[in-house]
């Protein structure tokens, strides 16, 4: 949206000369179940540093009706412009500005959210403020390090609730009076309005009791396994308090499932929103549990390192992110009983992907990322803020150790609470409690981009006996276009020596046994270009030598030839599941750097997913090798691949245990490319019923997983969908069918979906994903080949009239990813030059043209292979 912008700058002099106090906001959204405006009016006391000085309060609003500075009178069509109140003549000390206005409800997930249910035809509200949208309901100083206290007024329709940030008041007369909040910052203030479904409970321990809410949509509430979000929110909080050593700073705590929420989640302090998606209507495998828990710890630890303690300006938004991401994991992974002891193998497994992926784009940055403006924060959501950024924090808890880390995150929370901090901070608070000098360590892993590449070199003797063992670190030259050297970095890293156990079959490392054996693990510091082991001279050569065992580090990882050869036969066979997802992760980014043919690497998996029972791991392989046929294989021989593995999904369907997460899993691999009359024929028959596969409950999501297919083929029609709809009419109905009916493969099906995205800008942001979820169909690449034209045609003017959440889905969805062709690397460069694109825009464009280029690649490797 135009004039919407911050620059660091103006938000440094605005802190220098502002100390705000507090806000009073009164809205009224009595009309809610209409829709349109609502009033919003706002009171804010603050302090100027001197008088006469001049600044700015934030405002996205179709009308501002009053202003009225220190008791005077502003017209609001001289002072409002570019979403922005202009503030002269400030006093020295206290002002007080009263701004009233006219706010819109949206449907984009940013600012206040309206949807309505279909179900029972409520509305049902939520704020999303991060980064810049509080400013969109009231009028705010909108940056992170001018904290105040928040009141909210709120009229509601009869009947609703109200949540905030603040306990839940008794309204009088439908209007909620909340007691002001701590000192937070704007976008972590909340309100979630509508005739929400709720459980309550209490966290208690020692003495401390603080109130526990989970709310969702009625039409949901039969599927709210409250008792187990309780349990894993109970778990977070003793391990939290435990390691902070500082009690959750709230008073009470409420998460609340919401609908068409554009992330997995925000920490509203107090008031988390959560995407309803994580109210499971169906059976799903227990990864998604996991998942879904991580995503609860997430939160919660972002209630001390976010909100308790805030970054100063966005270029810490890495630090926020990065330490609740680390922290949640390791909450799962080590907190006594938790059901997900082994979550370290789904970090490296989907987190680590993730942020090599990230890493390796021409956007690709330091993990401290130069913030100039709001524009850059918005795009900057990514991989290397979230993952890498856990990643590097995971090597960084090694390298100091973890009581020590913790520590010095216990004197960080006591010295900063309420307030805001620089990383400096943190980094000054670890070294002393550690005694290590962290300002190399941050200079070389925080200040620089891209990522190394570590190879074992091994020399052996006639009876295998190591003669010399080495770690060789590589920097491959940056991306094009990035900014930045290639950097060779200090990591802490553990070597992993693994033999087949003769009794088990199973792959083991056995730390106890004496060296002579051979097997075990070695722990160091591997710095520089080469870096010696002589620790394993004289050892039996194992089986298998991985580096980065435990995934201490950060870093792509290579297997030595002989490994390689083993471990392909008999990946597997690995006892532990961490070891098994590292060298799946190393297959697969070989497989993406077009090191390892498509085929090869089918092969690979076909080998040993039968042997996986980390069922994220097997999940993750089934979109990986389903992506690298789509896109990497040589498009002579993709349908050849296809056939291999949909043949393969099928048998493994029908082998799985009854009933299991495995089975679900292969029914929904096994939906995703049917092809043959006889597959697309079971998938029918499993519809209505004529078929059946003992143990598979068809229910309501894997009923659509069908559809959506048999839509995708040509099989099912604007009949079949909508038919399925009234099965199933609720909001995720909704969006399941609009994916189907865009994923028809006719001309007019396309043309209707892009005229619902392009054209007009009604559609709801969760619905908007979804056609264009349908609408690109690996499948069917003739019949989508005209839109590649089209969409730079409308590229820049989508970027310049739509929100930034509905045009970003719009930019890296509708990009012709799937014509991987020197015609697409021709016209988007031909794009990028002529078009002026803005920089949040250029690197978003950017980014999908390398996967094109990657993919190019890769197919080159993968026909090679077969010639």
């Amino acid at each position: 949206m135009p004039g919407t912008n911050l620059t660091r700058e103006e938000a440094q002099q605005r802190a220098q000369l502002l100390t705000v106090e507090s806000y009073e906001i009164d809205l009224d959204l009595s009309g809610a179940q209409e829709g349109g405006t609502y009033r919003s009016v706002t009171t804010v006391r603050f302090d100027a540093a001197r008088t006469g000085a001049e600044s700015f309060i934030d405002l996205v609003a179709p009308t501002v009706h009053e202003v009225t500075l220190n008791g005077d009178a502003l017209d609001p069509d001289e002072v409002f412009k570019d979403s922005r109140i202009a503030l002269r003549e400030l006093l020295e000390g206290r002002n007080v500005l009263r701004v009233v206005a006219d706010c819109a409800y949206t449907n984009t997930g940013e600012g206040l959210h309206r949807f309505v249910d279909p179900v029972d035809n409520q509305a049902y509200l939520y704020t999303q403020f991060e980064v810049p949208d509080a400013r969109r309901v009231f009028a705010s100083f909108e940056q992170p390090d001018l904290k105040a206290t928040f009141q909210f007024t709120v009229k509601a329709p009869s009947g609703w609730t109200v949540v905030s940030n603040s306990p839940t008041p008794e309204p009088k007369d439908d209007i909620w009076v909340f007691e002001a909040t701590p000192r937070i910052s704007s976008y972590i203030t909340a309100l979630i309005v509508g005739p929400y479904h709720s459980v309550h409970s209490v966290y208690e321990k020692d003495g401390q009791s603080v109130p526990l809410g989970i709310y969702c949509r009625p039409s949901l509430a039969e599927f709210l396994d409250s008792d187990a979000i309780f349990e894993v929110t109970r778990q977070g909080f003793d391990w939290f308090q435990e390691k902070f050593d500082y009690d959750y700073p709230f008073k009470k705590y409420d998460q609340l499932f919401v609908p068409e929420f554009n992330a997995g989640a925000m920490e509203n302090a107090g008031a988390v929103t959560i995407r309803d998606q994580y109210v499971f209507r169906s059976k799903v495998t227990d990864a998604a549990y996991e998942m879904r828990a991580e995503t609860i710890l997430h939160e919660l630890a972002h209630m001390w390192f976010g909100d308790l303690v805030t970054m100063e300006w966005w270029n810490d938004l890495w630090l926020n992110e990065s330490f609740a991401t680390y922290t949640s994991i390791a909450c799962q992974a080590y907190a006594p009983e938790s059901r997900w002891p082994h979550a370290w193998t789904t970090f490296a497994n989907s987190m680590k992907t993730w942020a090599y992926r990230q890493d390796q784009l021409p956007s690709t940055h330091p993990i401290m990322a130069e913030i100039r403006d709001l524009d850059d924060v918005l795009v900057n959501f990514d991989g290397i803020t979230y993952a890498k950024g856990a990643s590097v924090l995971k090597q960084l808890v090694a390298y100091v150790g973890r009581d020590e880390f913790f520590r010095g995150v216990q004197a960080y929370f006591k010295a900063h609470a309420y307030g805001n901090t620089r990383l400096s901070d943190l980094l000054g608070a670890l070294e002393e409690t550690s005694g290590r000098d962290l300002k190399a360590w941050s200079k070389a892993w925080l200040e620089t981009a891209g990522i190394n590449v570590l190879r074992p070199e091994i020399e052996t003797d006639a009876q295998g006996l190591i003669t010399s063992f080495a770690i060789r670190q590589e920097a491959p030259a940056l991306p094009a276009g990035a900014k930045g050297e290639p950097t060779l970095r200090p990591h802490r890293i553990a070597v992993g020596l693994y033999e087949r156990d003769e009794e088990t079959g199973k792959l083991v490392r056995d730390v106890g046994v004496p060296p002579a054996e051979g097997w075990g693990r070695v722990e160091l510091d591997v710095d520089g270009e080469l870096t010696a082991v002589p620790q394993l001279v004289g050892r039996r050569r194992p089986a298998v030598v991985l580096l980065n065992d435990d995934d201490l580090s950060y870093a792509k990882v290579r297997l030595d030839e002989q490994s390689l050869a083993y471990v392909t036969e008999h990946l597997g066979d690995f006892e532990s599941s961490l070891p098994r997802a590292l060298c799946w992760a190393s297959a697969w980014d070989m497989t993406r750097d077009a090191e390892l043919a498509t085929r090869d690497y089918l092969s690979l998996v076909l080998s040993g997913i039968g042997k996986e029972s980390d069922i994220g791991v097997v999940q993750s392989l089934h979109r990986q090798v389903k992506l690298a046929i789509e896109l990497y294989a040589d498009p002579a021989g993709r349908e050849a691949l296809l056939t291999r593995w949909t043949d393969a999904t099928l048998a493994h369907l029908r082998a799985a245990e009854a009933g299991g997460d495995h089975q679900l899993a292969w029914a929904r691999a096994f939906a995703a490319t049917a092809r043959t009359p006889e597959q697309l024929d079971l998938l029918e028959g499993l519809l209505d019923g004529s078929q059946s596969i003992e143990g598979l409950a068809v229910d309501t999501e894997l009923r659509w997983a069908f559809v959506q297919r048999l839509a995708a083929v040509g099989r099912f029609e604007e009949t079949e969908i909508a038919g399925e709809y009234e099965r199933d009419k609720t909001a995720a109905g909704e969006r399941h069918a609009a994916t189907a009916r865009a994923a028809r493969p006719t001309p007019e099906a396309k043309a209707e979906a892009w005229s619902s995205v392009i054209d007009s800008d009604k559609l709801p942001n969760a619905v908007q994903e979804a056609v264009i979820t349908g609408f690109v169909q690996t499948d069917q690449r003739e019949l989508l080949a005209p839109y590649t034209d089209k969409y730079f045609e409308v590229l820049k003017a989508i970027w310049d009239t739509r929100s930034h959440e509905i045009a970003q889905q719009i930019v890296t969805g509708l990009y012709p990813t799937i014509q991987v062709s020197d015609e697409t690397l021709t016209k988007t460069d031909t794009w990028l030059t002529s078009a002026d694109p803005t920089a949040a825009l250029r690197r978003l464009v950017s980014e999908s043209r390398a996967g094109v280029e990657r993919a190019l690649k890769a197919q080159a490797a993968d026909a090679a292979a077969a010639e």
